[in-house]
């Protein structure tokens, strides 16, 4: 799973904040107790163990990192934009997200699930590997910012439109068959819009943020996956046919 000299025990692939913050504090030993005593809000855990100061102040600093987009996050091991909301009871930090943040904001920390149980001093952090962590690091934050804002520039087009979520599916389950005549207008209209996304306005601005018509494909497979009809085999003909229609048409 990881590239290690030996197996350690400790490691997972991600971890929700509490699981981060008691290995943080090497309180595995309590692992159990404190997992079953504790939710996942920190402000508890004050209350909970007062022995143990550590382990809440080292999941507000996992919070607080998550908060200001310093650490990236995701919902069950899978990742999520930066600001996405996410259930606490479900919200988890990869393995790897977790060691590039402790290696930025934390270098002087090295906890053993982390960095399997090397000593601080065999570990030295230059400034050009910093420098590098840091750029990698950006580089996926900025990239998921992207993501999220094509998503919601596409939920925002088809809700202007009248399309929601749940007018797609009723449209998509009606057992009504569909006359030629509808089916020229409903192409015709998915035509439409398609040009419309694509076009610019007399000042030469896009009118949307996709660039080509596979964009527009691609973002409704991630928005839309589990809507019966729409893979991108059914998108790419119907986008086909609607473009063909338009033209034939006008």
């Amino acid at each position: 799973m990881y590239a290690t000299s030996s197996y350690n025990k400790n490691a997972k692939i991600f971890y929700r904040p509490i699981e981060a913050a008691l290995r943080w504090c090497n309180l595995m030993d309590y692992e159990t107790q404190i997992l079953e005593s504790a939710p996942s809000w920190p402000i508890t855990l004050k209350t909970i163990f007062p022995q143990w100061p550590c382990l809440h102040t080292n999941i507000e600093k996992i919070y607080d990192a998550i908060h200001h987009g310093e650490l990236m996050y995701g919902c069950l091991g899978i990742s999520v934009p930066s600001g996405a909301k996410v259930d606490p009871l479900q919200l988890t930090i990869r393995h790897n997200d977790l060691k590039l943040w402790m290696l930025l904001y934390h270098p002087d920390q090295r906890p053993s699930f982390l960095f399997e149980n090397v000593p601080n001093d065999k570990v030295p952090i230059n400034i050009d590997s910093y420098l590098t962590l840091q750029a990698d690091r950006d580089a996926l934050q900025l990239k998921l910012k992207e993501n999220e804002q094509i998503y919601q520039s596409l939920l925002k087009d088809l809700q202007a439109i009248g399309l929601e979520k749940e007018e797609i599916s009723q449209l998509l389950n009606t057992k009504k068959p569909v006359s030629d005549r509808s089916e020229i207008v409903y192409l015709n209209i998915i035509g439409a819009l398609l040009n419309l996304f694509l076009d610019q306005s007399p000042a030469g601005n896009p009118l949307s943020v996709f660039k080509s018509q596979s964009a527009i494909v691609d973002a409704v497979i991630a928005r839309y996956s589990e809507v019966p009809g729409l893979g991108k085999r059914t998108l790419d003909e119907k986008f086909a046919a609607a473009n063909r229609s338009l033209k034939k048409n006008k």
